[in-house]
């Protein structure tokens, strides 16, 4: 790509390549381009044109490139492209990305047909967990007891002793409660992948890859969780998303 390059190409992911749009979508960019399908047998990248000149590095491109992905996912099968992937004209998108992985993407989408990912996170109620400790375990009890009546400006030894001690209780219930989840979900989800934690509070995050025909089974499995947790985890749905926790992610090279 030169500096006298009108447009480059951005790349969003892959679909099959019988995909049609209903309707005109626009992309990320300033004014922003509307995506369009670079086909290559059977499989086709989505793409949209970008100004070359123009950094891709803000927060709204990158609502866009995951808004994109996740309505495309919500319909056909998607493989998502690691954000910031431009090359310098289609034709590039097909030799660069599209042919020499043509094998491992056409395998990639068949095994994702009929397969939707949803994530399910849950955050604990502070007051309602950090009562739920110190009712089960003696030690915090006593440690929060004695730093409380030191005031505020007393015993450091203590409340940091009192904070590791919660830390540890949170770890163990999280742990927990993920497996509950997992039992929840096991029978309406093919696999399942669980994230990190953000914080101390997200009490679950986890991605489950469920067969399209069975996402209202699921969701009504996990609100019957949610209403066991009632203020004690407050539990949200989100789907469908690309999946990015099981196919992860094509053509990373290219934003490298």
């Amino acid at each position: 790509m030169t500096p006298e390059t009108e447009t480059a190409v951005y790349i969003y992911g892959i679909l099959p390549g019988d995909v049609t749009f209903q309707e005109q979508v626009a992309g990320l960019g300033d004014p922003p381009s509307p995506v369009r399908l670079v086909p290559y047998r059977d499989i086709a990248a989505l793409v949209s044109d970008v100004d070359p000149a123009r950094p891709l590095d803000s927060p709204d491109d990158l609502l866009v490139h995951q808004e994109l992905l996740d309505a495309s996912a919500a319909a056909v099968p998607v493989l998502p492209v690691r954000f910031g992937a431009v090359v310098s004209n289609e034709e590039a998108v097909v030799a660069e990305l599209l042919e020499p992985s043509y094998h491992e993407f056409s395998a990639a989408l068949a095994e994702l047909e009929g397969f939707q990912e949803y994530i399910v996170q849950g955050r604990y109620v502070q007051d309602a967990i950090l009562q739920e400790i110190l009712t089960e375990d003696p030690q915090a009890a006593a440690l929060a007891a004695s730093t409380f009546d030191a005031g505020p400006a007393s015993n450091h030894d203590g409340r940091t002793q009192l904070r590791g001690l919660i830390s540890e209780r949170l770890a163990d219930k999280r742990a927990l409660d993920t497996r509950q989840l997992g039992d929840a979900l096991a029978s309406r989800a093919s696999t399942s992948a669980v994230r990190p934690p953000a914080d101390e509070l997200e009490a679950v995050h986890t991605a489950f890859l469920v067969k399209a025909t069975e996402v209202d089974e699921m969701v009504a499995a996990a609100r019957d969780l949610a209403a066991g947790w009632e203020g004690r985890i407050e539990l949200r749905i989100t789907g469908p998303v690309a999946a990015y926790d099981f196919v992860g992610t094509a053509g990373t090279s290219l934003a490298d």
